[in-house]
């Protein structure tokens, strides 16, 4: 689980893991959790720190890798370039070469947070090739959307790895 610092990486996860919402602090270095089964589907979630020095670790993170949640601030339309930009560079890793995404377009009980459909414009997914997406609204503090943005990964994962036999 990837995403700009403040997105709400952290908060998803302990929603998942915990099903309560936890105080956070901005993650140095990497949280790991594996959470219960899902559609006969166990996720070990990494959820890796993003300030700027760690960001540059994130390669070591992609090996092995099935699938990707990256996580945008749906209420933060000034970094939405950068989310872009950070989204651009992991996908284009020979080790992310078709792995499939969920956006997770957070913090959608906040003013002004883009909707789905929105973001997915903004950020110019439509553009992206070679890899199977899906943008999905949610709200980490109450976990709306986000069992749903975990099943639609699951499918998109089974997808590319029933085409890979």
């Amino acid at each position: 689980m990837l995403g700009l610092d403040a997105a709400g990486k952290t908060t998803i996860l302990y929603k998942l893991k915990l099903h309560e919402t936890v105080t956070t602090i901005p993650t140095i270095g990497f949280n790991v959790e594996t959470l219960e089964p899902m559609r006969n589907v166990t996720f070990t979630v990494w959820d890796v720190g993003s300030q700027d020095k760690i960001k540059a670790l994130w390669k070591h993170y992609y090996k092995d890798t099935d699938g990707l949640i990256f996580v945008v601030d749906s209420a933060d339309p000034e970094r939405f370039l950068e989310a872009k930009s950070e989204l651009t560079a992991i996908l284009e890793s020979d080790e992310m070469r078709e792995v499939p995404f969920v956006l997770m377009a957070n913090k959608q009980d906040l003013p002004g947070a883009r909707r789905p459909g929105e973001l997915s414009e903004e950020l110019e997914l439509r553009k992206i090739k070679g890899h199977q997406w899906h943008v999905q609204g949610c709200c980490a503090t109450t976990g709306d959307g986000l069992i749903e943005g975990l099943g639609v990964l699951t499918d998109l994962v089974k997808q590319v790895k029933n085409k890979a036999f």
